[in-house]
């Protein structure tokens, strides 16, 4: 297990800026397990070997990726098992345009840097050749107008030598629904530890047959969150655009509450002390799977 980590008070400049945007990390909705994987076109793979890279001035002038950004040219991802290729965590050391299957056009960028100031941690689904389609913490479509619900999680395709591989990513966390239950479940699918948790409620359910990861940790004593740092995925909400109110773009947090039971949440998942001190112990980068 990674040593714990622990939770760390804001400076004043960060602080200022997540109670200016009002992060809440509480919002999901349910996604079938059914729903199949994105599969890269033929078209995609033919253009890996025209790539030209943009100029920096092209990459800043891009949408940037980021937890309340709504981007249509990203790519809805169903993945419902934890990919091989998250085996560890990655940096990017300057901002990195991000490519729908075409890989010729870039839609967004990831900055190099998060909301918090802290290096941006990207997780891949997989490679292809001098592309890795990566996880992103920005929405495709609004639920409010997706029929069928909107994508819980997106990816992207970044060219891969921009990637600096980081920490091993040993564990990862299932989400089971319907047990309403969290577990650390280690590379081999040996579950280290499991608690109860409280999940989200019927009208915002937590997403299901989804993978993310855990994108940031921080404190907000807006949301009385001053002891135990709050695990944000680059999960959303697929069922309503802001279940929880504010502006945070329907994120799903995992978060300390002394009462951690039952249908009760917004989508968040809600854990005890002890169990949301192990979930915090885990590094960034850790995936993120949600199950019925």
């Amino acid at each position: 297990m990674p040593t714990t980590r622990s939770a760390r008070r804001l400076a004043p400049v960060a602080l200022a800026l997540l109670l200016t945007v009002g992060l809440t990390g509480c919002h999901a909705e349910a996604r079938a397990g059914t729903t199949p994987t994105h599969t890269p076109s033929a078209t995609a793979t033919a253009h890996a070997d025209n790539y030209r890279a943009p100029s920096a001035a092209a990459v800043a002038a891009l949408p940037e990726a980021k937890y309340d950004a709504v981007i249509g040219g990203l790519l809805p991802s169903y993945e419902p098992d934890v990919p091989e290729s998250a085996d560890h965590a990655w940096t990017i050391s300057t901002d990195a345009p991000l490519y729908g299957d075409d890989r010729t056009t870039p839609v967004a960028r990831l900055a190099a840097q998060n909301f918090l100031g802290d290096a941006t941690v990207v997780v891949p689904l997989r490679f292809a050749g001098d592309w890795a389609l990566v996880m992103t913490p920005s929405r495709q479509q609004l639920p409010s107008v997706a029929p069928n619900g909107a994508a819980a999680q997106t990816a992207g395709w970044v060219r891969r030598d921009l990637l600096h591989r980081g920490q091993a990513l040993s564990d990862h966390l299932v989400i089971a629904v319907g047990a309403q239950t969290v577990s650390i479940v280690d590379a081999g699918g040996k579950t280290e530890h499991e608690f109860p948790a409280g999940v989200g409620a019927g009208g915002t359910p937590t997403p299901t047959g989804v993978v993310g990861y855990v994108q940031a940790r921080y404190l907000d004593p807006a949301q009385d969150q001053t002891v135990h740092d709050i695990t944000l995925t680059t999960l959303h909400s697929a069922a309503a655009d802001e279940p929880y109110g504010g502006d945070d773009g329907g994120l799903i947090g995992v978060h300390y509450e002394s009462v951690a039971r039952g249908a009760v949440s917004h989508g968040c998942v809600r854990l005890d002390g002890d169990a949301i001190d192990a979930v915090n112990a885990l590094p960034l980068g850790t995936v993120v799977q949600v199950v019925a």
